[in-house]
């Protein structure tokens, strides 16, 4: 099942209540467990994609792709893609992202959802 998985910047020192203008929204097939359906993946990659909001700069979009560490993505042409967790992906669970300059930042699933409704 096709769903739509929004990240959002969890806290952190700069940010300590975390921060709904800096986040990332995924399309992605998961399996009912939460685990990415590589089979659905595989069979149309061109429907997941990204897209990172930001404050102050323009949207980015881009898409899920297979890299030889597993699915990434990035949502910036020439920027190398963040891995996608293998573990079920949940409402609650933080996933660390690199963003461009090297600063690892960690990002709060805060909604999956989709045709057969959120997990």
């Amino acid at each position: 099942m096709w769903k739509t998985i929004r990240l959002e910047l969890a806290r952190t020192a700069d940010f300590p209540r975390g921060s709904v203008a800096r986040s990332y929204v995924l399309r992605l097939p998961l399996q009912r467990d939460g685990t990415i359906d590589e089979a659905a993946l595989s069979l149309h990659p061109e429907l997941a994609t990204v897209r990172r909001f930001w404050p102050n700069e323009p949207d980015r979009r881009g898409y899920v792709t297979y890299t030889p560490q597993g699915w990434g993505f990035a949502a910036a042409p020439n920027a190398p893609p963040h891995p996608v967790p293998r573990e079920p992906i949940r409402r609650g669970a933080v996933m660390m992202l690199t963003e461009p300059g090297g600063n690892v930042m960690p990002y709060e699933v805060k909604a999956c959802t989709g045709a057969s409704g959120g997990f």
